[in-house]
């Protein structure tokens, strides 16, 4: 069975949100899944004065078992169009990983959340798919083939680089995922299991001297 792994950091529960969803698309298109988040670098009393959601449930990700996954998801929200420093903390322990290809042929995809429309959503994508490059992981975003990310009748994330959603409503408030951002979510995950399910059968009827990873 393919293994995929969802791992993400959330602040305030927005990407936590889509995390759930695209494990969901993932298990549907028949994959075992894996929902794991990263370290927490706030400290605890920072943390609790600013409202932070903090999930027990779900199991800290520990480096060495990134590689038995066949795709892995990435969730975080933007700092300033760029990735959020605790996961940048965590692509930065992977050295090892990279040094010996751990990662090489594994299939990596990536969603967001900002704080408004124009909050860096794309660049946020884009810019950490440099990393999965460098990690030597194929990269899979949200094909067209999802039309929701077409809509025009409402303000909506998501876009060919991945799902997103927005966080704030425009008025200073909380604004969930809205119904067509987490179907944008679903779709990534079904598709990126599909694309890795592809990717391990192929492998597997390659000659060994082939054979990317």
């Amino acid at each position: 069975m393919t293994r995929v792994l969802v791992l993400y950091y959330s602040s305030y529960g927005h990407v936590a949100t889509m995390a759930r969803r695209v494990g969901d698309g993932a298990r549907e298109a028949g994959a075992e899944v894996a929902l794991r988040r990263v370290p927490e670098l706030v400290p605890p009393e920072v943390a609790a004065k600013a409202d932070y959601v903090t999930e027990a449930d779900i199991p800290i990700c520990r480096i060495d078992e990134l590689p038995d996954y066949d795709a892995i998801l990435f969730g975080t929200p933007t700092r300033f169009g760029n990735m959020a420093s605790q996961m940048k903390n965590f692509f930065d322990q992977m050295g090892g990983l990279w040094f010996t290809d751990k990662l090489v042929g594994k299939v990596g995809g990536v969603f967001t959340s900002t704080g408004s429309q124009h909050g860096g959503q794309e660049s946020t994508i884009l810019s950490t798919h440099v990393v999965l490059m460098h990690l030597g992981m194929v990269a899979v975003g949200l094909p067209y083939s999802f039309k929701g990310q077409m809509r025009m009748d409402e303000i909506t994330g998501g876009s060919p680089y991945g799902a997103s959603t927005l966080a704030d409503d425009g008025q200073g408030g909380d604004r969930r995922p809205s119904d067509n951002e987490l179907d944008g979510a679903f779709f990534q995950g079904y598709h990126t299991a599909q694309i890795a399910a592809a990717l391990r059968t192929g492998f597997a009827h390659l000659p060994d001297a082939e054979k990317a990873q």
